[in-house]
């Protein structure tokens, strides 16, 4: 069993606590593909992760935690971003508004952006001495054919070999591995579920590959579920800090979703 969690809305749609919730319930183990986090912004958890020189967000430790057995945040988590803000004009190395890339993570491998000064921290507290410096979006290209693609293709061979697996993906991007086939996609969002069929749902994906953004490397969430019908939707009640920090809190009160995810993915 593969359920993917994609999200119809760019950040905080809610996936990672849909994404608990379901892990407890099904008793499965978490993934989240590609993450990243904010230097400003989230520093409470970079500074978490880096006081034992690691990288990672919270997300990825939330599942890790809810995963069974002993896991950790880097094994179901392959590649991970650090951003800073970056005010003014100009878009930086990996063309993001308002913001550049810092550090990534693939695998145990490090690559830093070379067109930046790294904060004093993250030079001190990550071991970067052996990390792969990029300065040109042509020099990045290559660093992920060496770097990043062996860690997500790592990935996915522990996604095969898991009897039952959650896959989260980031933002709003509707698929993050496109080697993995889901049986079921819970698309969430604040207050709404909608669970889709995971054949259709990836050959609405190619098809929204060809659409008016062609070219575009990833799919948005909205632009495939534009194309499928779901198999079923449900209101999500909104829920505590309490009762978010707790996965069988989750599973109890969202338990009407996942039945409706299970049903469509043992269809």
């Amino acid at each position: 069993m593969r359920i993917l969690v994609a999200g119809a809305a760019r950040v905080d749609a809610g996936k990672t606590t849909f994404s608990t919730g379901l892990i407890e319930r099904t008793d499965a183990v978490g993934f989240k593909p590609r993450a990243g986090n904010d230097y400003w912004f989230d520093h409470d958890d970079y500074r978490t992760a880096t006081a034992e020189g690691r990288l990672y967000g919270k997300d990825a430790r939330t599942l890790a935690a809810a995963s069974p057995g002993s896991v950790e945040p880097e094994a179901i988590n392959p590649m991970h971003r650090l951003w800073r803000p970056s005010p003014g004009a100009g878009t930086g190395l990996l063309g993001a508004d308002d913001r550049e890339f810092l550090v990534d993570r693939a695998g145990d491998r490090f690559v830093v952006n070379g067109t930046v000064d790294l904060p004093e921290s993250v030079r001190e507290v990550l071991p970067l001495a052996d990390a792969r410096a990029v300065s040109t979006l042509a020099e990045f290209n290559e660093v992920m054919s060496e770097v990043h693609l062996p860690a997500q293709e790592a990935l996915l061979g522990d996604v095969a070999e898991s009897d039952r697996a959650v896959v989260e993906s980031y933002a709003d991007v509707a698929r993050p591995v496109q080697a993995v086939d889901p049986d079921a996609v819970a698309v969430v969002e604040p207050g709404r579920l909608r669970v889709y069929d995971g054949d259709r749902y990836v050959k609405a994906c190619a098809v929204a590959s060809g659409g008016p953004r062609a070219g575009q490397l990833e799919e948005r969430v909205g632009d495939v579920i534009d194309l499928v019908d779901p198999e079923a939707a449900t209101r999500l009640p909104s829920l505590s800090s309490a009762q978010r920090s707790d996965p069988a809190a989750i599973a109890d009160a969202y338990e009407r979703a996942y039945d409706a995810v299970l049903a469509t993915a043992f269809e």
